[in-house]
């Protein structure tokens, strides 16, 4: 199964075989520990649970949920499948192993927040003109809404909190792994600050 959970160390450059310079991610990816399996048979769909990073004061539900496990993990995931790989149980392992260099994945992860922010920042408005009666109001949004219906429609793009939100980028190339270190490089940017959570995950 190739999927694992990670956190994000930064952006750097490599340089690919034909001498050209490649913008990596890296990622400290795994292991991870199986938490559950989940089958049709007894939860209605196929699903492994895995868990990542120790954990700190865990919870008597979830002490116990992950006991069989024999680990405490900060971050638990689940990643549903067609089919439950063979011979995984819980306890079992995943690394950087399962995946290899040229692999499609995808990369999921929360934004950085940008706080309360403008139309411009967050919607990329264009601003008014400075001259002929502008009052200095460069920047404001304008009219929101007609006389009728007398009321502002759902999804009207306004300013407001802007980030902070899961992001997920596809068809990320795996470019680099390390296996002694637990890395992984996935070409192009990955969403999130550094030492965010990083979900990665790619077709069997």
């Amino acid at each position: 199964m190739k999927a694992l959970l990670g956190t994000k160390i930064g952006m750097t450059q490599i340089i690919s075989e034909d001498g050209k310079a490649v913008p990596v991610t890296l990622i400290k990816a795994g292991p991870v520990t199986v938490t559950q399996v989940k089958s049709v048979e007894a939860d209605g769909y196929n699903a492994v649970q895995v868990g990542f990073d120790e954990g700190k004061n865990l919870s008597k539900a979830v002490a116990g949920h992950v006991k069989a496990s024999t680990t405490t993990p900060k971050h638990i995931r689940e990643f549903r499948v067609d089919t439950l790989p063979e011979e995984m149980t819980v306890g079992n392992t995943i690394d950087v192993t399962a995946f290899q260099i040229g692999d499609l994945v995808s990369a999921t992860g929360t934004s950085k927040g940008k706080g309360f922010a403008g139309t411009i920042k967050r919607h990329n408005f264009e601003r008014h003109k400075k001259s002929h009666g502008g009052k200095g109001n460069v920047r404001k949004p304008g009219s929101i809404g007609s006389m009728y219906p007398q009321k502002v429609f759902k999804g009207k793009r306004m300013a407001g909190r802007m980030g902070h939100d899961q992001v997920t980028v596809k068809n990320l190339v795996v470019t680099y792994i390390d296996i002694e270190n637990n890395l992984i490089g996935l070409r192009g940017a990955v969403p999130g600050p550094k030492k965010g959570l990083i979900v990665i995950g790619g077709k069997a």
